[in-house]
């Protein structure tokens, strides 16, 4: 019998990716949004729900296998799943929540703890940041005459679709409750990724860092959002942003602009 997956977040940057896996693996697939989208596959069900109020998320677990989450909030979603058949939820976080103070970080390991307490049978994935995440942060503080970074930080980039890739092989699989971390190959200093970020998109800027306080900025100055043990994917950021570039996409979205925008660390405390 074929698996019935639901991917909330599946008209997202990594959902899209998750369903062109799942859906290549022979998986039937049911997408969750908030909004009407425009359908890019003929053989998935669209449903529409809210996971911050719970609408909609009774039907939409209703018969599934499994649940893929990439996007935030849990709780009305592990209620709606416990009422159900009790599927296999495989949950979407991010290196470093448990180790950086940072507000999004925390409303993630609330939903980790959320959903391994859950009696559901489960999975969650860790992985460090995208590459297209990145490329946005550069792209703004690019703007000025002078490219301001923070000083002491590194970043560890990984392509999207290595992550989605593995998301759908987990949700094919056995609940595995906390997976191995997936980090990019490469662990960069931030300044060495703003002068390849300049030197592809064919801009001169002299690049500052910054020395910025805050326990956020020193967890990360100690590797906090770190895998240096993890590094499982195989695309640099050189070779995602110039496949993008070349392909004419720009390799970011209104999206993460949103999420830089409203989850910055804030200042000290």
């Amino acid at each position: 019998m074929t698996n019935l997956v639901l991917v909330v977040g599946g008209t997202g940057v990594l959902g899209q990716v998750v369903v062109d896996q799942l859906l290549a693996s022979g998986a039937g697939v049911r997408i969750l949004s908030r909004g009407r989208r425009r359908e890019r596959h003929s053989d998935v069900e669209y449903v529409r729900g809210d996971l911050r109020t719970g609408t909609g998320l009774d039907a939409a677990v209703s018969g599934v296998d499994t649940i893929v989450q990439c996007a935030e909030h849990a709780h009305h979603l592990v209620a709606a799943a416990k009422q159900a058949d009790s599927p296999h939820l495989v949950y979407t976080s991010i290196v470093g929540i448990d180790r950086v103070p940072f507000g999004l970080f925390r409303r993630k390991l609330s939903d980790e703890q959320l959903i391994a307490d859950s009696g559901l049978p489960w999975t969650v994935l860790r992985a460090t940041q995208f590459h297209d995440l990145i490329a946005v942060l550069f792209r703004m503080l690019a703007k000025p005459p002078v490219l301001a970074v923070p000083a002491g930080v590194r970043f560890q980039p990984v392509d999207v679709r290595e992550v989605g890739d593995r998301l759908a092989r987990l949700a094919l699989g056995e609940p595995a409750g906390r997976a191995p971390d997936f980090g990019g190959p490469q662990i960069r200093a931030v300044p060495d990724l703003a002068r390849s970020y300049l030197a592809m998109v064919g801009r001169r800027r002299p690049i500052l860092p910054v020395w910025l306080p805050g326990r956020a900025f020193r967890a990360y100055r100690g590797g906090g959002n770190l895998a240096p043990e993890n590094t499982c994917g195989t695309v640099t950021f050189e070779q995602y942003f110039t496949e993008q570039l070349a392909a004419g996409i720009a390799p970011y979205s209104d999206a993460i602009h949103d999420y830089l925008r409203l989850h910055r660390p804030k200042g000290p405390r």
